[in-house]
């Protein structure tokens, strides 16, 4: 029966469509009763648990028996080397009537053993290796993946003598489809069949990674229910027992499938669960444990083909990739911007993702390379792109399903590969792929996979019919390759962003600094010239004030011009000392205070006064409005102890400097004829005046004979000075 429907509602509601999903199947609380379960304690390996027929096939008397009695065995050394999760083999446990074959694991519930019967027929080494390297050459010299399927299919049928064996792959969606298929007997084929992802919940599909072989011998079973002596064991983890009873609804799926007997082979690639090898028979049939080992390892040697044509698959679109991105590489070097790269490799990187539109999307502006929507679609798009957290790459190859409004443009764009680029000029890049309709078989009809019965209990659909359907709003998908190319080319503009943001920053630092330079030396320049006509200003002050002096002959004016011309001369001086200075935002006082004294006394008489001075600066610096003060504060000093202490005759000075934890000290020491309280004249309040704006103190003290003046001021002078409340 062929129907062609693009959107049919299921006919179960939500709620019980998920059903399968929440299904505890880990846990069913009991096993098929082909094999038998007995679960010991793991301090004592006593038998407290059991399930299927124990007394009649094993002991009659098992509660709280050691475990190594009923299996006739010590398992005692196995089980304290036993790491969790691994079976360790016992054969040869005989039973009341049959052999067993048992598994022995350790669980967080203690220590479980998983009894079958042995097989009448075993499978010898030689043989099973022999069937796995014929095998294994038949996976290397099929062609393609087509072959490759039915070269497995025949090589497991062979294997299980099962009736019917499918190669079942796991699509995107997690639906799946028949690759490959061996037939034999009654039963009819499914290749090239879809199935739905709710025939396979998606919690089977978990222990389908974590249980690589599952058998079920008859579907037609009673579940044999776990126990102790006396009532029903508490819920217990059989997610590693292979004797687990399976989900009724799968049971009654398979009676839906005319099929007798099931085994399910993991195959797994890369760590993720590729597909299942799907064993159907009429008639009730067991897989022994030696013969699902060998499916395992044949299953194996498969998913290494698998990766394989997957690896070979690869290379020519990766280099197609590799050398677009590394022609970007180059270009994002220089100086174009990164949208003029873009904008000049479009049609390559269009070509090099295999999509059919390329679309770059700005704040003002949609460039477009290929069969794309209109702009207006794709501003929407590139909007939508935006809304996903920063750095992910969004990848659908059925957008209108994750964005609805595409539907009305799913012939150009049904297929997306997207990111956004942040910064200052954000892009948004978009890769298109047209629509690829296709009419998809299925074994029945998908949109009644579930079923519901009378009082809403959810039964497996009965019918698997032949039943087609023309899929739309699907384009081709999107390779592992291409997303991580698109991943490295966003690794690549960013770095790129961020290096030339480096390079303008550099940019401008550079012409700052030569800037800065500039005016550095422009300030310099003009602090020379101030310095100049300073001094110039100054020598003519000092000059006239001589002048006046010899014209006064002997009398006090001529006392006080030749002061104010000594003055002026020591500010002449201070102010040369400083700006002969090349540091000018903090001045050495050691250095400033000793050229400036060395500077008074050779100007006061000479060598003769050098002669007397004595110099004892420890170098402390401060900034140079404070340091010019206390250079006129020594030049006052100095000239007082010439014009006091020793009459204008040369004699000793002591000129002292120190740092008391933050508090600079200075002192200017005599041996002459200066006495204390004497000094109340217009220099004396001078001092007081400079040594107070500098939030300091002055003090006086005897030498015997002469005089010693004490200046101390903080080494961080206050922004602002408190208020004088006595002078307020």
């Amino acid at each position: 029966m062929t129907t062609q429907t693009d959107d049919m509602a299921p006919s179960a509601p939500a709620l019980l469509a998920s059903a399968c999903d929440r299904e505890p199947i880990h846990i069913p609380g009991s096993i098929q009763p082909h094999g038998l379960l007995l679960v010991a304690d793991s301090a004592t390996l006593r038998i407290f648990a059991v399930a299927g027929d124990v007394e009649g096939r094993l002991a009659t008397d098992w509660f709280n028996q050691p475990l190594s009695r009923l299996l006739g065995q010590s398992v005692e050394a196995i089980v304290q080397k036993l790491p969790p999760g691994v079976g360790q083999r016992l054969a040869g446990i005989r039973g009341s009537r049959e052999m067993f074959d048992a598994v022995l694991r350790r669980t967080s519930q203690g220590i479980a053993v998983e009894l079958e019967p042995a097989p009448a027929e075993r499978l010898f080494a030689a043989e099973m290796l022999g069937e796995l390297d014929t095998a294994a050459m038949l996976f290397e010299t099929a062609p393609d993946l087509p072959s490759l399927c039915d070269e497995a299919a025949k090589a497991f049928r062979t294997l299980t003598r099962f009736d019917r064996v499918m190669i079942y792959r796991f699509l995107d969606d997690e639906s799946g489809v028949v690759l490959g298929e061996s037939l034999g007997g009654e039963l009819g084929s499914f290749l090239n069949h879809h199935f739905p992802a709710s025939d396979i919940p998606a919690q089977a599909r978990a222990l389908y990674l974590r249980n690589r072989v599952r058998a079920i011998p008859d579907v037609n079973y009673a579940p044999s229910p776990l126990r102790t002596a006396t009532a029903v064991g508490r819920p217990f983890d059989m997610s590693d027992i292979a004797v687990r009873s399976v989900s009724p609804i799968h049971l009654q799926y398979m009676r839906n499938m005319g099929v007798g007997a099931s085994a399910s082979i993991s195959i797994v690639v890369n760590d993720r669960l590729w597909g299942l090898v799907a064993c159907h028979n009429r008639t009730p049939r067991a897989l022994a444990y030696e013969w699902r080992l060998a499916a395992q390892t044949l299953a194996s040697g498969f998913a290494r083909q698998l990766r394989i044509r997957d690896e070979q698959a690869e290379p020519q679109e990766r280099n197609a990739l590799r050398a677009i991105l590394d022609l970007l590489d180059r270009d994002l070097g220089g100086d174009m911007s990164i949208l003029d790269i873009l904008l000049q490799q479009a049609e390559r990187l269009c070509s090099a993702f295999e999509a059919d539109g390329f679309v770059i999307v700005t704040r003002d502006q949609v460039h477009a390379t290929g069969h794309v929507p209109d702009v207006q679609a794709l501003r929407e798009l590139a909007d939508w792109v935006a809304r996903a957290p920063e750095g992910e790459i969004v990848c659908s190859h059925e957008l209108p399903q994750l964005h609805h409004p595409a539907a009305a443009y799913a012939t150009h764009a049904s297929g997306l590969l997207a990111t956004k680029i942040a910064g200052h000029a954000p892009l948004t890049l978009l890769w298109l792929r047209a629509e690829s309709p296709e009419i998809v078989k299925w074994a029945g009809n998908p949109h009644k996979a579930l079923q519901v019965g009378p009082g809403e209990i959810l039964n497996p659909r009965a019918s698997f019919e032949a039943w087609s359907e023309m899929v739309r709003g699907r384009s081709r998908p999107w390779s592992t390759v291409s997303r991580e190319g698109v991943a490295r080319l966003v690794e690549a503009l960013v770095e790129a962003q961020r290096n030339r943001c480096m390079r303008e920053l550099n940019r401008q630092l550079t012409a700052t600094v030569a800037e800065n330079e500039r005016l550095l030396q422009h300030k310099d320049y003009l602090i020379r010239e101030v310095n100049h006509r300073v001094q110039n200003s100054l020598q003519l002050v000092s000059a006239f004030l001589r002048l006046q002096a010899r014209g006064a002959g002997t009398s006090d004016v001529h006392a006080d011009l030749e002061e104010a011309q000594r003055r002026v001369a020591a500010v002449a001086l201070v102010h040369r000392q400083l700006h002969s200075s090349h540091a000018l935002e903090e001045v050495d006082l050691a250095d400033y205070l000793g050229e400036l004294a060395r500077e008074l006394a050779s100007s006061m008489g000479g060598e003769s006064w050098l002669d007397h001075l004595t110099l004892a600066l420890e170098p402390i610096h401060l900034n140079p409005d404070r340091a010019v003060k206390l250079g006129l504060i020594v030049t006052e000093l100095m000239l007082n102890t010439a014009k006091y202490a020793y009459g204008g005759a040369p004699g000793p000075v002591r000129l002292d400097l120190g740092l008391e934890g933050e508090t600079v000290a200075l002192s200017v020491s005599d041996q002459g004829g200066g006495k204390l309280g004497t000094r109340e004249g217009f220099g004396s309040r001078m001092l007081r005046a400079m040594v107070g704006d500098l939030q300091g103190t002055m003090d006086e003290k005897a030498n015997a004979p002469g005089l010693t003046t004490c200046i101390t001021l903080p080494l961080e002078q206050e922004r602002y000075s408190r208020p004088n409340i006595a002078e307020a």
